[in-house]
């Protein structure tokens, strides 16, 4: 089995670049899908770290580019004919259906679309991917960019232990009230 999967992306990563002169690849968090018990088997199986590895090789191997597109770019929620980005679109929802413009596409089909005039704004230069040199810094959604957890303030260095911090007394654990226990301390 091994052996035919190995072929198969062999054969797989071949077609792609010889045919295409640029291939972009999202940039997935493998690891979070793989925790999902019923689609682990399958996504381990498909072997997307290997494919990305040949297709990198072989790109450069064949005079093609490889563009990663990545993690936090929304191709299937923005809308490949209007440009327009949905807050929300769940992985059951199969067809995208664009609420300013109307037009009614195969999610997949979209996203494909999307990385497409993602991968020729990088070969043209006008693109996000294309500038990244030159480009400012563009926030990531969700706050990827950011810290998740603010720092306390008031927190010194004070003498007596290494590191300089004393710890502080914590009162025993009891049942807190709800406006309580939503305060961060």
């Amino acid at each position: 089995m091994a052996n035919l999967r190995e072929d198969a992306l062999h054969k797989l990563t071949s077609a792609v670049t010889g045919k295409y002169g640029a291939v972009v690849v999202e940039d997935l968090n493998v690891a979070g899908m793989l925790r999902n018990r019923r689609l682990a088997r399958r996504i381990a199986d498909a072997g997307f770290g290997e494919i990305r590895r040949q297709l990198a090789y072989k790109t450069q191997r064949n005079g093609c580019r490889t563009l990663a597109a990545d993690r936090w770019f929304p191709s299937s929620k923005t809308c490949s004919g209007c440009g327009t980005v949905k807050a929300k679109l769940p992985l059951h929802v199969r067809t995208y259906e664009c609420d300013a413009c109307g037009m009614v596409i195969d999610r997949d089909a979209n996203a494909a679309l999307n990385l497409a005039a993602l991968a020729a704004a990088a070969v043209t230069g006008t693109g996000v991917a294309g500038d990244q040199d030159i480009a400012p810094a563009v926030s990531k959604p969700r706050g990827a960019d950011q810290k998740t957890r603010t720092t306390r303030p008031g927190r010194k260095a004070r003498p007596g232990r290494a590191g300089g911090v004393i710890p502080q007394q914590r009162k025993e654990a009891r049942d807190r009230p709800q406006t309580e226990a939503l305060t961060l301390w």
